[in-house]
């Protein structure tokens, strides 16, 4: 069985993870940390775009994780931010990262059709079934049982693409959490039947809405023999439920890249360690184990959270992380995301000297 990933020439797809958001995925009081300034950002996106990585995949966030920083809490809306995105790029997929609850179908339809039309075709869903109650408290809403979140992600999901198959038809929509009239939506998305489709999960009750509705599932892993493990039992599932193409995986890894490894290792402890911002961890370790199924080590791994969210660690020379990148590409991964502490001050030296190394393994082209 073949396995899905996104379009495009590169065998391992690489795309850049919380670009949108303070801090982007790090936890950390450093004064260098990311900031999400609009101009750093669109800088560092026009560089990935004529450097050969693939996707951008911000996180949605209304409220940050208090602490020193209160990291997160500055975050531009992800629908929005990707219209402004697809106009200033040319080969990049852009996602948008929506919160089912918040977002209703029939708005998220129009507006992931018009990121299609300005990108032609260079749109991407990720959809989020929720897990932050003070979050969508702002909001007025409940998040729910575990379970009854992705019921409704289920939901919302047919609500959306029955808008893209019906192409214009009025049609009507009875369920447990939405009762619509007259939907209808055009114009449709240039991709067919939808744009590609990401979901974040790692519960086996979000894996099987990841199976049932997506291209890709995002997820983390502990160690690389524990991820082949993972894409494994995500073969089985594909098959047994029939899919023609297996669901493919992304993760996601943070990244130091330094000329000696000592460097590399040193900076890592300096800012996920020394310079962690523990509240802001401590608040996303509780918060983390109240909501989700998930490798309960990697959760008490306060520093590697504080590192990337208990994404899979990259550090150390241009050799060996390019050495990790070609392992993950091996044990069958569609992709990573990367993340740096700072974007702009961090990729150039990613893309000049650990690129070469993996075009030249075949990785990316």
């Amino acid at each position: 069985m073949t396995v899905r990933t996104l379009p495009g020439p590169n065998a391992f797809k690489l795309g850049l993870f919380g670009l949108n958001t303070d801090g982007g995925i790090a936890i950390t009081k450093v004064p260098e940390r990311w900031r999400a300034r609009w101009d750093d950002i669109a800088e560092v996106v026009r560089l990935s775009d004529r450097s050969g990585l693939d996707f951008l995949l911000p996180i949605a966030r209304w409220k940050g994780y208090g602490g020193e920083t209160n990291v997160r809490n500055a975050c531009f809306e992800t629908l929005t931010y990707g219209g402004a995105l697809a106009a200033m790029t040319e080969r990049l997929f852009i996602f948008s990262t929506v919160h089912v609850p918040v977002v209703h179908p029939v708005f998220a339809a129009k507006a992931l059709t018009t990121i299609d039309h300005v990108s032609h075709g260079r749109a991407g869903l990720n959809i989020v079934c929720g897990w932050h109650q003070a979050e969508f408290d702002m909001f007025g809403l409940s998040q729910g049982a575990h379970d009854d979140r992705y019921e409704r992600g289920r939901e919302w999901y047919e609500v959306l693409t029955r808008i893209y198959a019906e192409e214009g038809r009025p049609f009507d929509y009875k369920g447990r959490f939405y009762d619509l009239k007259g939907v209808t939506g055009e114009p449709a998305p240039v991709q067919r039947p939808r744009p590609f489709t990401m979901s974040a999960a790692s519960s086996p009750t979000g894996r099987a809405f990841a199976m049932a509705t997506s291209d890709i599932l995002f997820d983390t892993f502990r160690d690389i023999e524990a991820g082949k493990r993972q894409l494994a039992a995500i073969a089985e599932a594909s098959a047994q439920a029939g899919r023609a193409e297996a669901l493919g995986v992304c993760t996601a890894c943070h990244v130091v890249a330094r000329e000696t490894h000592a460097e590399a290792e040193a900076y890592y402890r300096h800012y996920a360690d020394t310079n962690m911002d523990a509240a802001a961890v401590d608040f996303h370790v509780g918060t983390t184990k109240a909501n989700r199924i998930v490798d309960a080590a990697m959760i008490e791994d306060r520093v590697r959270r504080a590192a990337g969210l208990s994404s899979y660690k990259l550090v150390g020379t241009p050799e060996h992380i390019a050495e990790q990148l070609i392992a993950i590409h091996r044990a069958g991964f569609a992709g990573t995301t990367l993340s740096f502490v700072n974007f702009k001050d961090e990729l150039p030296f990613f893309i000049e000297r650990v690129m070469p190394i993996i075009r030249r393994a075949g990785l990316v082209a």
